[in-house]
């Protein structure tokens, strides 16, 4: 559900999908062919929320604001993430139940991995393959890595669509 909260309210593409168990409050903007899946909470009421388009946000994230959160394009946050950090950049993939805490910068083009926890403040360059308790730099991503997300994408938003359509 969309909620207005603090005199603001979500402003949602037309194209973008949100599930009606998700939860979408405060100054939060959802750009063109982008989803929210069932059990996700972006809460924006602290400060605003920025997502791109052609992002999905799967079950049961949460993305939380204490300063400006920027979410590029083409972005997949797997199963359950945790996003307290400030930017993502385009063409990324945050695997599942992966924490990104305070201050975080996630550069274009990278993989944080399945359960990671990145650490307050770290900035990640673009094309970095990331990993660990606590989050380090593992190396570059890999051809592998970016067909995932470029696999990723399309198959999302054609669910999106088909979701939509059906009205759930």
């Amino acid at each position: 559900m969309i909620y207005t909260f603090g005199g603001k309210t979500p402003i949602v593409a037309a194209s973008a999908y949100i599930n009606k168990s998700a939860y979408v409050v405060g100054d939060v903007v959802i750009d063109a062919e982008s989803s929210v899946w069932p059990g996700a909470v972006i809460r924006a009421d602290v400060s605003s929320i920025r997502i791109g388009s052609r992002t999905h946000i799967q079950d049961n994230c949460v993305l939380h604001a204490e300063f400006p959160m920027e979410i590029g394009n083409n972005i997949l946050l797997a199963h359950c993430v945790m996003m307290h950090g400030l930017r993502i950049g385009d063409n990324s993939l945050i695997g599942n139940n992966a924490t990104i805490l305070d201050g975080v910068e996630i550069g274009a083009y990278c993989l944080i991995a399945a359960g990671a926890v990145v650490p307050e403040d770290m900035k990640i360059p673009d094309y970095s393959l990331v990993a660990g308790v606590p989050a380090r730099i593992k190396g570059k991503v890999t051809e592998k890595h970016l067909g995932w997300v470029g696999r990723g994408i399309p198959i999302y938003v054609e669910l999106a669509r088909k979701y939509k359509e059906a009205g759930l």
